[in-house]
């Protein structure tokens, strides 16, 4: 099998500022290979697993659906008055890019500093969050105990299909999902503690 140049040169697929993440222990990794081997090699490796975690793999999403923000595990399936609330957590070894559960036009990204607590736990509703309104639905990016920097990608006025890029957040925490009022608990496709991929598992149907 012949390999052509493109296909052994093209860079993996990362969210953006991964590259900017692993530069530093790259760059520090040339001379200590050469100075000291065993701290070049844990630069290498801390490198290679900066850019793991930041990793963003193709997604196929279905032609119909509400689907995951996240890739992880859902942690809340709740009705919240005339609305359903689906949250995915993502531990630190899920891909952190986070995609649009449906259709729609950002109207507003609204940034709520918070504390950084375990995204898992009930006192997350105080941790700093994104917030991110589809006018049909919502999607919020929670950070937790070990995620400190939320990325939105997007900015009120974009148009989202099923699936786009959201933005990430980096060694993940958690995405919840307010889904339109069109949808009732009867809808939801999941359930708590069922893993979920970002932009292809239908977490809600009507």
């Amino acid at each position: 099998m012949v390999l052509s140049l493109p296909s052994i040169t093209a860079r993996p697929a990362v969210a953006p500022g991964a590259w900017r993440l692993a530069r530093v222990p790259l760059l520090a990794a040339v001379p200590l290979l050469v100075v000291t081997p065993p701290l070049g090699v844990a630069c290498l490796l801390a490198a290679a697993i900066t850019l793991w975690f930041h990793r963003d793999p193709r997604r196929s999403p279905p032609p119909a659906g509400v689907v995951a923000p996240a890739d992880g595990r859902v942690s809340v399936v709740r009705r919240e008055d005339d609305r359903v609330r689906v949250a995915v957590f993502m531990n630190v070894t899920d891909v952190h890019v986070n995609r649009a559960p449906d259709a729609g036009t950002v109207e507003a990204v609204e940034h709520t500093p918070g504390r950084h607590l375990p995204a898992f736990s009930k006192e997350s509703e105080r941790n700093e969050r994104v917030r991110i309104d589809c006018g049909e639905y919502e999607v919020t990016l929670i950070a937790g105990a070990v995620a400190r920097r939320i990325h939105p990608y997007v900015e009120p006025g974009d148009e989202l299909d099923r699936g786009d890029r959201i933005g990430h957040i980096s060694f993940g925490s958690r995405a919840d999902v307010l889904l339109s009022p069109s949808y009732d608990p009867d809808d939801v496709r999941v359930h708590k503690g069922q893993r979920v991929r970002a932009g292809e598992t239908v977490i809600a149907s009507n």
